[in-house]
């Protein structure tokens, strides 16, 4: 199965990710890993993304697009993968397509988690607190809802319109919404 996770900051993406990869017996791939590792490595690619995280921008197009695609070029993704945080702008769908075009693959689902964004800001907010993530104060929160609305649901619309969007509602005990999550992919899979 080659799948993305989509949903605004906080709808959990991240908790949901390695669960449903390992039902699939395919790698959970998180571009916010990938980059928070960086920086905290201060890697070439950390310096250079940290100021743009700490701002609650995204990381340019091009950059990130090489990371996503260096990393399914791995022998544990040959099968499939499940991307969590990419693609987010219409120019990474874009590049996305013309990598799986290349290697002739194809996504089989998009999974969009849906939450009320009060609720979400109040998860973030929290999760501030319990990992001490110095990007999640309120105010950069709020800028990462509206950045997210800006640049990313458009592509909900794009991969409704190609018939690869399944929606779940992501509100609920963790164990629900992975219940309601995997159940609708199998959907998918067994189309």
């Amino acid at each position: 199965m080659r799948l993305i996770i989509m949903g605004a900051p906080g709808a959990g993406k991240g908790t949901q990710a390695p669960g449903i990869a390992a039902h699939y017996g395919i790698p959970a791939i998180s571009t916010g890993d990938i980059f928070r590792s960086n920086v905290k490595q201060k890697t070439e690619l950390g310096l250079q993304v940290e100021a743009i995280m700490a701002a609650g921008d995204y990381v340019p197009d091009e950059l990130t697009e090489q990371i996503v695609a260096d990393r399914l070029d791995q022998d544990d993704a040959a099968p499939g993968f499940l991307l969590d945080g990419f693609p987010r702008t219409l120019h990474q769908v874009a590049a996305l397509d013309d990598y799986l075009a290349a290697h002739d693959h194809q996504l089989d689902a998009v999974l969009s988690l849906t939450v009320d964004s009060e609720a979400l800001i109040q998860r973030l907010l929290k999760r501030a607190q319990l990992e001490g993530r110095a990007d999640d104060t309120e105010e950069t929160i709020r800028h990462r809802m509206e950045v997210y609305e800006r640049d990313t649901e458009p592509l909900l619309d794009h991969y409704r319109d190609r018939g690869l969007l399944v929606e779940v509602d992501g509100d609920g005990q963790v164990a629900e919404v992975a219940e309601r999550a995997v159940a609708a992919l199998d959907g998918v899979a067994g189309a």
